[in-house]
């Protein structure tokens, strides 16, 4: 059994990990911290769990977290990096579900996130979290900066496009990669679960709007994803929106096509890219995926279109923020970490209505 310790378990990717790994059969939850709630059992703070979690959540300072085998970080930025050195010399494996091991560029993480980086050798090792682009790395890791929810859509929506195998195969760039736009939507868990203005029911609800037309933290993350599969630099433009619901994204994605890319049976691409991926389905030609068609699972569903007479490239992706977008890639990086089974524990079908 793994034992597990989970660091801010009561954020909503918190209490989704712990939905997770209740029912995951070879997790054994060894902590779970909190430090405004230390000593409530994790039960009463969150009744869907009675009867599977029996756990009172522990202080921080307190919390025998050297006793685990792998560590989540469901916490603020900032958090894990403090924490990682101890950790790691203990032999204990990290998964960051924040920031603090996402951006490799310190710079870039200082400017978009306010703080210096603590750590840059443990930076410097860490692996993102992926596992569609980077398996093979995650199995060896010992630290995850795992992606962000925005992220993780629009780097499955472009990675067949990107690849380098594919690009060969067709003998030149499939996409001008200097012409991506990324028009996201997220439901309001994607904010977190603290009390803010715009999260407000009264705010939220009947109502549609843009964010961080300006700039947004994500932004840089997906550049840096996106250059990373594709080998060589990768410019976008990202436009996040607040939708009145609760959990799932829904990415559009445009780019440009190359006669390469015009000439390429991209149905046919993208199938083949995905094919035994036991968590993207790359749903048939002309579909529209909706977000309830992967609430409270870890897939995601992707649809391909080429817009009437134009030479763009559209890619509809939906996932749910929560699951494929934090907590649930967060267990399949694990089980990857441990040699299990990818798909252990994360078989839950979408819930409808």
């Amino acid at each position: 059994m793994i034992k597990v310790g989970i660091v801010g378990g009561t954020g909503y990717t918190g209490v989704e990990l712990l939905r997770l790994l209740a029912q995951h059969p070879q997790v054994e939850l060894h902590a779970i911290t909190s430090r405004k709630e230390a000593g409530m059992p994790v039960a009463e703070m969150f009744p869907s769990l009675r009867g599977r979690v029996k756990l009172a959540f522990s202080d921080p300072a307190q919390a025998p977290l050297t006793g685990c085998d792998v560590v989540f970080f469901a916490t603020p930025h900032g958090v894990a990096m403090a924490q990682a050195p101890e950790l790691l010399a203990a032999g204990v494996k990290l998964i960051d579900l924040a920031a603090d091991f996402r951006l490799k560029d310190t710079a870039e993480f200082e400017r978009w996130y306010k703080m210096p980086h603590s750590c840059t050798d443990i930076l410097a090792e860490a692996v993102y979290g992926l596992p569609e682009v980077n398996r093979e790395a995650i199995r060896k890791a010992r630290v995850i900066g795992l992606p962000g929810c925005y992220p993780t859509s629009v780097q499955l929506g472009l990675l067949p496009v990107l690849d380098p195998e594919a690009v060969r195969r067709a003998g030149g760039d499939l996409i001008d990669p200097s012409s991506v736009i990324a028009d996201c939507k997220s439901g309001v868990s994607g904010a977190g679960r603290k009390a803010e203005v715009h999260a407000l029911l009264a705010e939220a609800s009947d109502n549609f709007k843009a964010y961080g037309v300006s700039g947004h933290r994500h932004w840089p993350e997906i550049r840096q994803g996106l250059s990373a599969i594709a080998g060589k630099p990768v410019q976008l433009v990202f436009t996040p929106h607040l939708v009145p619901m609760i959990r799932g994204i829904h990415s559009t994605v445009y780019a440009r096509l190359t006669p390469a890319g015009r000439a390429t049976d991209l149905q046919a691409l993208y199938e083949q890219r995905f094919a035994g991926e036991p968590f993207v389905d790359v749903m048939p030609a002309g579909s529209t995926p909706d977000t309830r068609s992967v609430r409270a699972s870890n897939m995601a569903r992707i649809a391909v279109h080429r817009p009437p007479e134009s030479d763009l490239l559209m890619v509809l992706v939906v996932e749910d923020n929560l699951v494929k977008g934090a907590s649930g890639q967060a267990v399949q990086v694990m089980n990857l970490m441990f040699s299990l089974p990818e798909d252990m524990g994360l078989t839950q079908l979408p819930v409808l209505p």
